[in-house]
């Protein structure tokens, strides 16, 4: 089973409630760390890192003996990664998407395969050796992370492959591209709540948003009953109830807790009583993971 815990904002609780998740996971695992422009699950769960890829992108260069000016290569690159200027063919690598399109329209061979460095992935363990970890980092200065997170998710593919695991994944916040690409990978996607007014507008966005993915989507309630915010709770609850996500579990906004993340500490470490929370939400999610998985069976 692959659990995407995602969230409609940064801040939401999402790596908090992976790591912790991950601590008490009770089945074979591998921890992902898909926030890679700024990843930070590593923080939580130091890994003993055994192998470091670089990633690259494959681009074009250009033979500008071989080219013909035709300009095709220009008309059908959606990204403007290829502009003509007084007839003459420009490339802007670091605007490509890495589609090949231009490669085959070309019809002299002009163009070359070319590579931009994305980013790197790294492999190790967790936990002592008892689970395994991977994360994805961007290249300072690459604006473009999706094609490093494809490529990150076959390496999670032939590590399942190999070796048969649940994956928790902590995902890129929001709902942009990189988020997205993350969720459609999933078989259950959690979603970090926050409900705070700012945090219950964007959970709505992230539950919207994921919907048309077709994925099954439930909820962990993060910071639940702060002072003040006892509306706020409500609102989020009702929101659930009437969209059918299910609450798996509601994590409480105590001190004690604010000050165990800063020190990057595991909640779950924190008591008996956090360890207990997360351990009845590991075993809630496998079982709605189960049911979904169920229930597309017997529709099939």
């Amino acid at each position: 089973m692959r659990v995407v815990i995602a969230s409609g904002k940064g801040g939401a609780g999402k790596t908090c409630v992976t790591a912790s998740l991950a601590a008490v996971w009770n089945r074979p695992l591998v921890a992902v760390d898909t926030d890679a422009e700024a990843p930070n699950l590593h923080l939580f769960l130091p890994p003993d890192v055994t192998e470091k890829k670089t990633a690259f992108l494959d681009v074009p260069n250009m033979d500008p003996e071989k080219c013909s000016r035709c300009e095709k290569c220009r008309d059908i690159c959606a990204y403007k990664a290829i502009a003509s200027f007084a007839g003459k063919i420009t490339l802007f690598p670091d605007m490509c998407h890495g589609c090949g399109g231009c490669f085959a329209v070309c019809p002299t061979g002009a163009l070359i395969h070319g590579r931009r460095e994305l980013g790197s992935l790294e492999i190790g363990t967790v936990l002592g050796g008892s689970a395994r970890f991977l994360m994805g980092r961007t290249r300072i200065g690459e604006s473009m992370t999706p094609p490093l997170l494809r490529q990150q998710l076959r390496l999670l593919s032939d590590m399942l492959e190999a070796c048969p695991a649940d994956a928790l994944i902590d995902s890129p916040p929001g709902v942009s591209c990189p988020a997205v690409t993350v969720a459609r990978e999933a078989d259950v996607i959690l979603l970090a709540l926050d409900p705070t007014p700012f945090g219950f507008h964007d959970f709505r966005l992230a539950h919207q948003a994921f919907l048309p993915l077709g994925r099954p989507v439930a909820a962990v309630i993060n910071r639940a009953g702060a002072d003040g915010n006892a509306e706020g709770d409500e609102a989020a609850r009702r929101y659930c109830r009437e969209q059918r996500v299910p609450v798996l579990a509601e994590l409480p906004f105590e001190r004690a807790a604010a000050e165990q993340y800063a020190a990057g500490r595991l909640l779950a470490e924190l008591s008996p009583a956090w360890r207990q929370r997360f351990e009845r939400l590991r075993d809630a999610l496998i079982a709605f993971g189960a049911g979904r998985a169920a229930e597309e069976t017997n529709h099939a």
